[in-house]
């Protein structure tokens, strides 16, 4: 069944914000962010004739913004994970639209993670997928990303303390 019009906007509206907040955090851009979602939703125009509503919008749509974001950082890699000693001046271009959610702290933390702990993090928490659809977008057993998630949860605790103690 393909997806017409309607089911667009529906997936536009629904979606967007989650889309969105999904992209800005693997960035840390908000103009590249948009840039991403754009980049993502006009790849779902153009597949639209392989629309399976059957299988979840949210992974379906998180899976194509992560091909997006994998392809902008095959052109520019994100920035270098720095040894768990360095602390890193983090700022972010134009206002951050989720301030009051994320501090640059946050952000610094984020960046500061393996790529793979923090893009499984990111689906669960910010993509709001369940385990089960990172696992399968990422192609990876459920354990993995269990043990990801949580890999990922205490280090950026662990990187936060830290940043709280030298203040």
């Amino acid at each position: 069944m393909a997806l017409n019009q309607a089911d667009f906007n529906r997936l536009v509206e629904e979606h967007g914000a989650a889309l969105y907040r999904m992209a800005y955090r693997m960035i840390g851009d908000q103009h590249e962010a948009e840039d991403m979602v754009q980049e993502a939703f006009r790849s779902v125009w153009k597949s639209r004739s392989r629309y399976e509503p059957e299988r979840g919008d949210r992974a379906w749509l998180v899976s194509i913004l992560r091909r997006r974001i994998i392809d902008r950082w095959r052109k520019r890699p994100p920035p270098k994970v720095y040894a768990e000693d360095q602390y890193p001046e983090v700022s972010v271009r134009g206002d951050d639209p989720f301030r009051d959610e994320y501090s640059d702290e946050v952000q610094a933390a984020l960046d500061l993670l393996p790529r793979e702990l923090r893009e499984t993090l990111l689906l669960v928490v910010v993509g709001e997928l369940t385990h089960q659809e990172a696992a399968d977008l990422l192609d990876v057993p459920l354990g993995t990303v269990l043990s990801r998630v949580s890999r990922a949860r205490v280090r950026l605790r662990e990187y936060l303390e830290a940043c709280a103690k030298y203040r």
